[in-house]
């Protein structure tokens, strides 16, 4: 179970980092991840992957042949039409792979998905799209997402589960489908106003999530095992009241995995359903525990669960899987290790590690071998990247709130200096302990870095996580405005060189801020943010999600505009920088089209630069390359450069041992 010392392909892990930065080019930060999301084939002899390159600009579904060191390419994609989603193996020969790409209808943009199949046996790569209309039915219509996977029946490895709404548009039915001939059998209908369903682990399919998206009422429906007849449990309306998430089962067909709030924070509960006995399983008293369940390949059954505030991100109750992941941490000591994938038999393994100016790399591990060997890192340009002062920190919100956030100062450097205060997107999500390739940017130019957890933020809580209700301009915003605040009084930021830099969420909190308070920054930065709320709101119409787009950010036009951007441009009295992508299916474009435009009529100082076939995520190479030209050059604009010089030290990870 141990990986020993004397044994190990990898004795040790040598990185030469800098004392003293030197200024990296930006498109070493800017670019995508070398390799990204590696999954382990059933026997553990084929590793699937996607790899970006540079030149030509391509992301590249490949599969690496462990036994004989080829690659084999499957699928490529420029990121622009038809990009990658996710993947996973079916069996040792074939591949699950979802693809996305935008739609639209009329004037209404929105994203769809498609599922394939692909052989990578043989010489000749074979593809198969799993949905093919059934001829002859006029009201079969093809689903909006066709990539629902509610079980991949490991032991049936020819079929998956596959949730489709063929006969009722967003109410699916559940059919097995083969995966080689694509024929489907419906083993549930769509029903109840069920959105989504869940399979046991052995492939039955046993629970549904209910949801009117006209009233809100919501509810679980479950069946025991071997029984027909469907019951109802944790009813609640979605739009009053926080729901029960349902994780997952356990080997035993009757124990489901849950989590619910016990007081203000979130908690990990199984229950019986039988007998409907839950029982805690683990709590932390000062983060909700909103992760997903871990479990095991070999044993089939629920080891543990993610937990994001915990030193390994995991938490497990198996101890055999905690002591390895004691021997791992223990072998690198100077990075977070994360065990994401095992072959079926265990033996062979994918371990992930970062640290705050670490960038990842995956190793490829045996346990019978006990040997450990890097395969892929993801920013192989940044291996000289200068390791800095990182922590995480608190400071008291104006009302008492104790709010957190991660700091990173530059290597030697002393306050004040010049700083970027980065609210993150969502608003309901966080920042985590890690590699950030924006942060370790900032840094390398010089610069503080303060991303606030504000109000809003999620893992906090039920109370502060429902902060951001109607809340956008508003406490939320005056989180950051006092997070600046702090930052001046502990003399870390330069009150004359402070920049905040968002996107999504922080490129609103951005523009806010330039708005609420001009005085206390020296210019802002939004990437594809939200500047006019009523015309989001008014947007929502077209979507079934319109009633739960009007609880968490308003209904009222007036309360909507004052806490708009666009409608409150003639305040803002800094330079702006306005970024977004053309084809944005989460944010549109003409949000800061217009608040560019209306900056233009006020004869403020702004510059707006509009990214071609560009999403909200940053998908293609060369958006990004863009992005953070523009950004360097206009920070330098308005904070100045710093200087720095190249001194090496090394820092030596050893090899694990028993």
């Amino acid at each position: 179970m141990y990986i020993q010392t004397a044994v190990l392909a990898l004795l040790s892990l040598l990185l030469i980092l800098p004392a003293h930065s030197v200024e990296l080019p930006t498109t070493q930060y800017s670019r995508l991840p070398l390799v990204v999301k590696p999954d382990i084939s059933p026997n553990g002899e084929r590793i699937a992957f996607i790899k970006n390159y540079l030149n030509p600009e391509l992301s590249v579904l490949s599969v690496l042949d462990l036994k004989t060191n080829k690659v084999k390419m499957l699928v490529k994609s420029d990121n622009e039409d038809v990009k990658v989603n996710w993947f996973t193996w079916a069996n040792e020969k074939t591949l699950i792979v979802s693809l996305r790409f935008a739609s639209r209808q009329r004037s209404v943009k929105f994203t769809e998905t498609r599922l394939l199949a692909i052989d990578v046996d043989g010489d000749e790569v074979k593809q198969r799209n799993l949905f093919r209309p059934k001829s002859g039915r006029s009201n079969e219509h093809a689903s909006q997402f066709q990539d629902t996977v509610v079980s991949f029946l490991p032991e049936d490895p020819d079929h998956i589960l596959i949730a489709l709404d063929l006969d009722v548009a967003n109410v699916p039915s559940v059919y097995k489908l083969n995966i080689y001939s694509r024929k489907r059998v419906r083993v549930e209908k769509g029903k109840m106003q069920v959105r989504s369903w869940m399979a046991d682990r052995q492939g039955n399919v046993r629970l549904g999530e209910a949801l009117s998206y006209k009233s809100g009422d919501a509810s679980i429906r479950y069946r025991l095992p071997g029984e027909d007849n469907w019951e109802k449990m944790f009813e609640h309306n979605a739009l009053e009241e926080v729901s029960i998430n349902p994780l997952g089962f356990a080997k035993d067909p009757n124990i489901l995995f849950y989590s619910a709030y016990k007081g203000d924070k979130k908690a990990l509960y199984k229950m019986n359903i039988s007998t409907q006995v839950s029982t805690l399983i683990f709590e932390d008293p000062d983060y909700d525990v909103d992760g997903s369940l871990i479990y095991s390949t070999k044993l089939n059954d629920v080891i543990g669960i993610h937990h994001a505030n915990s030193p390994t991100g995991r938490i497990y109750w198996d101890e055999s899987y905690q002591n390895f992941q004691t021997a791992l941490d223990k072998a690198l000591p100077d990075t977070s290790n994360y065990l994401i994938d095992f072959s079926d038999n265990e033996e062979t393994y994918l371990l992930y590690t970062e640290s705050d100016f670490i960038p990842g790399a995956y190793f490829l591990g045996n346990r019978p071998k006990k040997s450990l060997v890097m395969l892929f890192e993801q920013y192989p340009g940044l291996e000289d990247v200068t390791p800095s002062n990182h922590k995480l920190v608190s400071y008291t919100a104006r009302d008492g709130t104790e709010i957190e956030g991660y700091l990173t100062l530059p290597s030697e450097t002393n306050g004040p200096i010049a700083t970027i205060l980065h609210p993150h997107g969502g608003p309901g999500a966080r920042e985590y302990d890690g590699f950030d390739y924006w942060t370790s940017f900032f840094t390398n130019r010089g610069y503080a870095v303060f991303r606030p957890n504000f109000r809003g933020s999620s893992g906090y809580g039920k109370q502060f996580a429902e902060s951001q209700m109607q809340g956008w301009g508003l406490t939320m915003q005056d989180d950051i405005t006092d997070a600046t605040k702090w930052l001046i009084k502990e003399n870390i930021a330069d009150p004359e060189r402070i920049c905040i830099v968002g996107a999504s969420y922080g490129g609103y909190a951005a523009a806010m801020a330039a708005v609420k308070s001009p005085d206390l920054f020296q210019c802002a930065i939004s990437f594809a943010g939200v500047m006019d709320l009523e015309r989001l709101v008014r947007k929502s119409r077209y979507f079934l999600n319109r009633k739960f787009v009007k609880k968490q950010i308003g209904n009222d036009e007036n309360d909507l505009e004052a806490r708009s951007p666009y409608h409150n441009a003639q305040h803002i009295k800094i330079p702006m920088l306005l970024l977004h992508g053309e084809d944005d299916r989460v944010v549109d474009v003409y949000q800061s089209r217009e608040m560019f435009e209306e900056l233009e009529d006020l004869n403020k100082d702004v510059n707006y630069v509009e990214l071609k076939n560009g999403d909200h995520y940053l998908s293609i190479q060369r958006n990004r390359h863009r992005l953070f030209a523009e950004m360097d050059t206009f920070l330098k604009t308005h904070l100045g450069v710093a200087t720095a010089s190249n001194e090496a030290t090394a820092i030596t990870a050893k090899a694990p041992s028993e």
